[in-house]
């Protein structure tokens, strides 16, 4: 018994995935650990062992207290306690994905009949074929299951049709799934989640629901047709979840409901410890989200919350929010934010810092219009007029923007073979013929847009390979705005859904290519100083360039160049002992910088430029107005 809660415990600890108990990493720390209980002076050794990566040492005492252990040696340490959550069988779990169609899940309780309307619109309206699944209820069998599929007779459309069955074989047939096939919309009523997957997971079943949401269709549940929504179910259990593999229409994710109303939070939060690489979705009852893609809606009909969770982790906390009606929130997003907490990335250190460039050029334009020399200066760095140019328009959304329009100013400015591409995804960046072309270039240049979407289509893809290789050549890269922003190793303004905010927890990564920055753009236009303070202050070691719309800053080898009409704002590491921002630099067209000696390099046409105090400006209340997100960087 206490083997098999220390591998509970342990599944507190880093990966916390089933699968990866059964590695050589956890299984003998486990048994060494269970090994243990009744020889307590022998524990701290043990704890000793296993405080080193990759446990945390703020889970250990949490472990011990699960052992049932007495802790002389550490009973401050004890204070908080131990998640543990029972899974029975291994449970694949991917990170969340763009949903196909749409998903409506409710919370469970009374269901206002105007949410009702709207899953049947989602559904097609009057030209709904609605297919409703009772297996979940114990009187699905009966006749008074009629209660529970009443409310949608009611509503206008254009076929209903009722399907059960609690065989297996039933679920796998043709004649039973030829109501799903035809089907626009199928909801799932409530009663026990076990009893759906029992019979319908790995079906026939199953893969008509999937094929309706490929071809737009909704499904949607209340409760227990809430609960089988996401890869790790939540079978029962409270405030010690027992976790099942669920239909995982909504991967990346743990749904539970009934959430204030019955007191699950604890709960929930015992479900994410043993996969805290997942979201947690808390829906209380009255209350109804939609998916659709990315993003996920609190209906404003509901009469509750919906509460999202991201697991405690090494030296972070519990991450919660609370979602309103009408409010909504981006889901790819949270999921990463849950990847980068179990997995943070580490800081480069080869940073650009003491360092500058080792080969090849970058060019960032801080927004709007290029200006001919910053444009002459790119194509040449690119080899001349005759070079290959290759315009990345990804961040400016699904539809490719106008290509003569999008090129004018390379144009103009001589540049005579220039391409541009539009990969929306991983798969398109990786398409032969796209790093054919990528492998002949002489420069590639980003256009503005949101920065997340280059994130998502490029981040981790042999595109990016094709960009350090650019590089090596001797060749240039460069972007405008957002198109800028990737370029650095920290990325700023990635939240897919409030691009007003300087740090995005999940998006903030960018392609690396001036390690140990973080650019922004269109910065004194947008008064985004301030912005600029509080990144410094959480993350000192960066440095920042704050660059002005209608200016670029060229940087080849140990050199920094400004071009164009306004200014570019350099931000180095925060003074030594102190939490002030410090100081940072202002230069103007013409002027240049040495990232080695981190100075301006001084010139009889280029006077020196004073540092001006960083903490002053962090005071002052210049923060831009709130509005909604802007459409573009």
């Amino acid at each position: 018994m206490k083997s098999l809660i220390a591998h509970a415990a342990l599944a507190a600890i880093e990966d916390r995935s089933p699968a990866a108990l059964a590695s050589d990493t956890y299984l003998p720390a486990a048994q060494q650990l269970a090994a243990t209980a009744t020889a307590p002076a022998t524990v701290p050794s043990v704890l000793a062992s296993l405080s080193r990566p990759p446990f945390a040492r703020h889970t250990l005492a949490g472990l011990a207290v699960c052992l049932g252990l007495s802790a002389p040696w550490g009973a401050a340490q004890a204070e908080e306690p131990a998640r543990r959550a029972i899974v029975k069988a291994p449970i694949p779990h991917d990170r969340v994905k763009s949903v196909s169609g749409t998903l409506f899940i409710s919370g469970g309780g009374r269901m206002p009949e105007s949410s009702m309307q709207r899953f049947i619109d989602f559904g097609g309206g009057e030209d709904c074929r609605l297919v409703i699944i009772t297996t979940a209820s114990e009187a699905a069998d009966t006749p008074d299951v009629e209660s529970r599929v009443a409310p949608f007779r009611n509503l206008r459309v254009a076929d209903l049709c009722v399907v059960h069955t609690r065989d297996r074989d039933v679920a796998n047939s043709h004649e039973f799934c030829i109501p799903l096939e035809n089907a626009t919309a199928v909801w799932f009523i409530g009663g026990h989640q076990s009893r759906l997957t029992e019979v319908y997971l790995d079906t026939r079943v199953e893969r008509c629901l999937r094929q309706l949401l490929e071809r737009g269709g909704v499904i949607g549940g209340t409760s227990a047709g809430a609960a089988i929504m996401s890869q790790v179910m939540i079978k029962g259990g409270n405030p010690e979840p027992e976790l099942e593999r669920g239909l995982g229409f909504l991967p990346g994710t743990v749904v539970d409901q009934h959430f204030l109303k019955r007191r699950r939070q604890d709960r929930l939060l015992n479900a994410l410890s043993a996969f805290p690489h997942l979201v947690g979705v808390g829906i209380d009852e009255g209350t109804s989200v939609v998916v659709q893609g990315r993003r996920m809606t609190v209906l404003e009909e509901s009469d509750s919350e919906v509460v999202t969770f991201l697991a405690e982790t090494p030296g972070l906390p519990v991450r919660q929010s609370t979602l309103r009606p009408g409010d909504q929130v981006d889901l790819l997003a949270l999921s990463r934010s849950a990847a980068a907490r179990v997995s943070p990335k580490v800081s480069p250190s080869n940073t650009i810092r003491g360092q500058g460039l080792s080969s090849g050029s970058v060019m960032l334009a801080g927004g709007g219009l290029v200006s001919p020399e910053a444009a002459e200066r790119f194509i040449a760095s690119a080899g001349g007029p005759e070079s290959l140019i290759v315009v990345v328009t990804t961040a400016a959304g699904e539809t490719p923007p106008d290509a003569a329009e999008t090129t004018a100013w390379l144009r103009s400015a001589g540049a005579r073979n220039v391409v541009c591409v539009h990969p929306l995804d991983n798969c398109e960046a990786e398409a032969a013929e796209l790093l054919e072309l990528l492998a002949g270039a002489g420069g590639i240049w980003f256009t503005g847009g949101r920065q997340w979407r280059l994130v998502d289509a490029l981040e981790g893809t042999q595109f990016c390979d094709r960009l350090q290789q650019l590089l090596a050549r001797d060749g240039v890269i460069g972007g405008n705005a957002a198109g800028a922003s990737i370029l650095a190793s920290y990325l700023v303004r990635g939240n897919p859904l409030d691009n007003r905010q300087i740090m995005g927890e999940g998006y903030e990564d960018g392609f690396g290519l001036l390690p140990g920055t973080a650019v922004d753009p269109y910065f004194s236009q947008r008064h985004r100083l301030n912005d600029m303070a509080r990144l410094k202050l959480a993350r000192p070691e960066l440095l920042g360039l704050g660059i002005d719309e209608g200016t670029a800053v060229l940087i080849r080898g140990r050199e920094l160049e400004v071009l164009g009409e306004n200014r570019v704002s350099i931000f180095d590491q925060l003074a030594e002992g102190t939490e002030s921002p410090g100081n940072f630099l202002s230069l103007g067209a013409g002027d240049q910088f040495d990232l080695i000696d981190m100075a301006q390099i001084e010139r009889e046409d280029s006077p020196r430029v004073e540092p001006q105090s960083f903490s002053a400006a962090f005071d002052a209340d210049d923060a831009v107005e709130a509005t909604g997100p802007l459409l573009c960087e």
